[in-house]
């Protein structure tokens, strides 16, 4: 969902805690809203955070059929020298892609990385290019990268906003794959089992969180995007009941720093804010007048439903205002931009504003319909 977040005077805003680190970015997902963030648009050295791009696009081969999960890739002598962190695979070896995405995302292995790469782009350099394109389609606007793994190289660099713009898409866009991000022990047979541990500590401390991914390099320092999901009262049931949040911790001190301070916003995303629901899936909004159309009305709403995020306790005082064009004349088509929701607490102080569209087609009538309707507006 699409939502922007416009809370007026600081001190309607719950005050974010102290977090150690050199940037942050903590995002409702489920409601689009960022809660808190300081220097979220500082260029930042990414290190293994690169590997969530790496990701995204050979989730996206997967998807399409480019390559398959039991398909076998060679590891060339570039992927076998690749320094930093490994899960020590050799060119001796045809490594199946489900075993080199688990590579890369719970042993972090830039050689895995260097394999995926080569295999989905055909060379590392065609494969940074579809890294760049990829960020410009999802509209990452100050990243620019240099290599899939994140090694440190002059001008590879990202910002927290750009990360959570990364995270989000990636989330929302291959939900079977994230399942990949919570495994917290992984070995490839005949490899050693010394760097067989995910590095994200929140998967051994708090079972809500599911993902994402670490990162460290002398330059970043220690570096986390973590997720989690709880179940939310009066949200729903099962998945639609469900709050995601995501935080994006950049230049921690150390591991277990990165880890503590994420998980401090995590927990004070949840308990300072409020998620409400507005419209469940697929729920309209609002269904105003359709003029020369085969229906008499039109559903406005988002396919996902929409929720909110408010101040804890402020929840019971929103207001709703639907800015939208009149009239509405047919034909208007499935996800056809209509309108805005705008949502406000009781003293005017705005929360958000979220993007309507067309849920159901609304085609053209006939003829006389349509000469009777266009006589009626021309009356009106």
């Amino acid at each position: 969902m699409a939502a922007t977040v416009a809370m007026s005077a600081a001190a309607q805003m719950p005050q974010p805690p102290e977090v150690a680190a050199q940037a942050y970015l903590l995002l409702d997902v489920t409601s689009g809203q960022v809660l808190a963030a300081r220097d979220a648009d500082k260029p930042v050295e990414p290190a293994s955070l690169t590997k969530l791009m790496t990701a995204y696009l050979v989730f996206d081969a997967l998807k399409s059929g480019k390559i398959s999960l039991k398909q076998t890739l060679p590891v060339s002598e570039r992927a076998w020298k690749m320094p930093g962190s490994r899960m020590f695979i050799d060119p001796k070896m045809q490594v199946p892609v489900e075993d080199l995405v688990k590579g890369m995302i719970v042993q972090s292995g830039n050689d895995a990385t260097m394999a995926l790469a080569e295999g989905v782009g055909g060379t590392e350099e065609r494969f940074v290019q579809m890294m760049n394109d990829q960020a410009k389609a999802l509209g990452m606007k100050a990243s620019s990268y240099k290599n899939p793994e994140g090694l440190t190289v002059a001008g590879h660099t990202t910002t927290a906003r750009d990360l959570a713009t990364l995270a989000t898409r990636l989330i929302r866009d291959f939900p079977e794959y994230v399942p990949y991000y919570a495994i917290q022990r992984y070995r490839y047979p005949g490899t050693p089992a010394s760097n067989d541990t995910n590095r994200n500590l929140l998967l051994f401390r708090d079972p809500s969180v599911d993902g994402l991914k670490t990162g460290h390099t002398n330059a970043a320092g220690y570096c986390l995007v973590a997720t989690a999901r709880r179940q939310v009262p009066g949200l729903g049931e099962g998945a639609q009941g469900q709050r995601r949040l995501l935080s994006v911790v950049l230049g921690a001190t150390s591991e277990n720093a990165r880890a503590a301070e994420s998980q401090k916003l995590l927990n004070w995303g949840y308990t300072a804010y409020e998620a409400v629901r507005l419209s469940p899936v697929g729920g309209a909004l609002a269904t105003p007048r359709v003029w020369k159309g085969t229906a008499a009305q039109v559903k406005l709403g988002r396919p996902e439903g929409v929720v909110v995020s408010v101040p804890t306790g402020e929840g019971a005082k929103l207001k709703t205002d639907i800015v939208r064009p009149e009239p509405l004349v047919a034909p208007l088509t499935r996800g056809q931009p209509v309108g805005t929701l705008r949502v406000t607490l009781a003293n005017g102080a705005p929360v958000a504003e979220v993007p309507l569209t067309v849920l159901e087609t609304v085609d053209e009538s006939g003829v006389f319909g349509r000469a009777w309707d266009a006589l009626r507006l021309w009356i009106q």
